[in-house]
């Protein structure tokens, strides 16, 4: 096992119902240790960029409009194989495939409002991480 950094987003519908503390309080509960955090409001032009590798997919525009709907919360979390772990406390994107106890089977609204984003590999990680943050930002 190894210690790792993973990229985290709390999406606009779990802000809106005031869920950032519930949501952060689930991954440093599954051993998570959150080294940098901010709540920001995602321009369009933010959001299009970081999407872009969906940008030929139908559901792009609105997973854009989505993210711009209101603030986010993007964190870097830190862990033994944080990115698999936090994976696992968010759940399956549909949260009616999700398995009890986690975050989209608590807290997501759907399939597309479905609570968080995280990164899917170690290398999206860096990246998603480098997206948000500068490196004196990350407080370990």
């Amino acid at each position: 096992m190894s210690t790792e950094r993973t990229f985290s987003i709390i999406k606009p519908d779990a802000t809106r119902r005031n869920l950032t503390g519930g949501v952060t309080k689930m991954l440093e509960d599954a051993g998570l240790r959150v080294v940098a955090s901010k709540r920001i409001h995602m321009t369009k032009e933010q959001a299009e960029g970081f999407y872009a590798v969906h940008k030929e997919r139908p559901f792009f525009n609105d997973l854009v409009s989505f993210m711009i709907s209101g603030p986010v919360v993007v964190q870097v979390l830190e862990g033994e194989n944080a990115m698999a772990k936090n994976r696992e406390v968010m759940g399956a994107t549909n949260p009616a495939n999700a398995d009890e106890g986690t975050i989209r089977k608590v807290y997501a609204e759907s399939i597309e409002a479905n609570t968080v984003h995280g990164s899917d590999s170690l290398e999206n990680a860096a990246i998603e991480i480098a997206y948000f943050f500068k490196p004196e930002e990350i407080v370990g």
